[in-house]
């Protein structure tokens, strides 16, 4: 896919002393580095400049530049900034969207820049879904997993005792959700009109993987482990009735107002509505994150981590990986998490996050769930995201609303994986 753009071609043959891309630099003055950052919340896009001016203003001799930019077609910005020659040194992403740029040697090979000891501090799963041909190709700055919710006033009134401990089972979720659905209300309110992400998120707590290989080797796997999910979903729905309907063609989002509202007794959501919730929940709102969920093979989810890479074809690798490095650091990284309610990636950033908000608004549940994080296999599949939109969300659709079965499901998930990687 990488096209040379003609912009490199011209610097090379040149012999300007200002360096071609995006990062800049004379001999009277310092580096200059533009770090493209996707932050969308308030409180992350302040945590970011507040870490960029930190960085500025010890680091006199090489200079970062925010420049704002959004999640909404970032993957097709990026191709354009790439073949142009216009791409920022430091790129702010995900996982599973710089892979395939990785491949195509567009970003820099992190490894030399980053200590062994930096490398170990991430959670293995993590560090191996930004690890490219032995290369670190991106540094993970912040995870999600999906939790439950509880509204606790309705858990006391079925007579639910609260769960606690390190796990809490998929079977437990389903027996409080079928004893608090009375009178009007239901047990869970689950947010999945995008069902993919949550499905293949949480299936490794069933053993599923979906996706065996890499590239364009990739195989999708629709077994037993892949099933499980959705099948308990459908017979908490259809069979317990302890699924409020409604939510199912709804996003997360849009699923809190039920619980803000007594309609349900829990909520699945990623683990960043944490956040919401403390902020937006009617005042007197009792709630509670309950333990990570974990199946017949533990507790694991797969994650697509944040992060942050370095321009192959920037002029200054080195120093634009250093403020990775910095960006990184324990502090910065515990700063960056809370401010955007999500995970640290690092053992250090959870540690001092955890020291920090204690038990408040569940972040010590919340926490501990990032240790369970593991490698995500979608990933490496380079049509993921068209197998995701085309025919994994609305098979999963139409399952949810019983117009398929079981068998069609897996069918239409494996015929469209086959149809589009031909």
């Amino acid at each position: 896919m990488k096209i040379r753009h003609a912009a490199l071609a011209a610097c090379l043959l040149s012999v300007v002393l200002t360096a071609c891309g995006s990062g800049e630099s004379g001999d009277s003055g310092p580096v200059k580095l533009t770090f493209q950052s996707l932050s969308d919340q308030p409180g992350a896009i302040e945590q970011t400049k507040k870490t960029v001016d930190e960085w500025n203003r010890t680091h006199p001799d090489t200079q970062v530049e925010i420049v704002q930019a959004g999640w909404d077609g970032v993957y097709d910005k990026l191709i354009t900034q790439f073949n142009a020659g216009s791409a920022p040194d430091v790129i702010h992403y995900e996982a599973a969207g710089i892979v395939p740029f990785a491949k195509d040697g567009y970003v820099a090979d992190l490894t030399p820049y980053l200590p062994e000891a930096k490398r170990a501090d991430v959670t293995k799963g993590v560090l191996d879904s930004v690890t490219v041909d032995g290369q670190v190709i991106a540094y993970p700055t912040e995870v999600q997993s999906y939790v439950v919710f509880a509204n606790k006033a309705l858990l006391q009134q079925a007579g639910v005792t609260i769960p606690t401990g390190p796990t809490m089972t998929w079977d437990q979720l389903r027996e409080i959700a079928k004893a608090t659905t009375k009178d009007g209300k239901f047990g869970l309110g689950w947010g999945l009109s995008s069902p993919t992400a949550s499905f293949v998120a949480m299936a490794p707590a069933f053993g599923g993987k979906y996706f065996e290989g890499t590239g364009d080797a990739m195989n999708v796997s629709i077994g037993e482990g892949e099933m499980a999910l959705p099948q308990l979903v459908n017979a908490m729905a259809y069979e317990d009735k302890s699924i409020l309907p409604v939510t199912l063609t709804q996003s997360g989002t849009k699923a809190l107002a039920p619980f803000y509202g007594g309609q349900v007794a829990m909520t699945i959501q990623g683990s960043y509505q944490a956040a919401n919730i403390a902020k937006d929940a009617p005042q007197g709102f009792d709630w509670a994150v309950l333990p990570p969920l974990a199946g017949p093979a533990g507790p694991a989810q797969a994650s697509s981590a944040q992060t942050l890479s370095v321009n192959k074809d920037s002029a200054h690798v080195e120093q634009a990986a250093a403020f990775i490095d910095f960006f990184t650091s324990t502090e910065n990284l515990a700063a960056i998490n809370e401010a955007d309610g999500l995970i640290p990636p690092t053992n250090s950033a959870r540690e001092a996050l955890a020291a920090k908000v204690g038990t408040k608004n569940g972040w010590d549940v919340i926490l501990s769930s990032g240790q369970h994080l593991t490698s995500a296999p979608y990933v490496f599949a380079d049509k993921y995201a068209q197998w995701k939109d085309t025919v994994a969300t609305p098979a999963y659709q139409q399952f949810l609303a019983q117009k398929i079965d079981a068998a069609g499901l897996a069918s239409q998930l494996r015929d469209g994986w086959q149809n589009i990687s031909g």
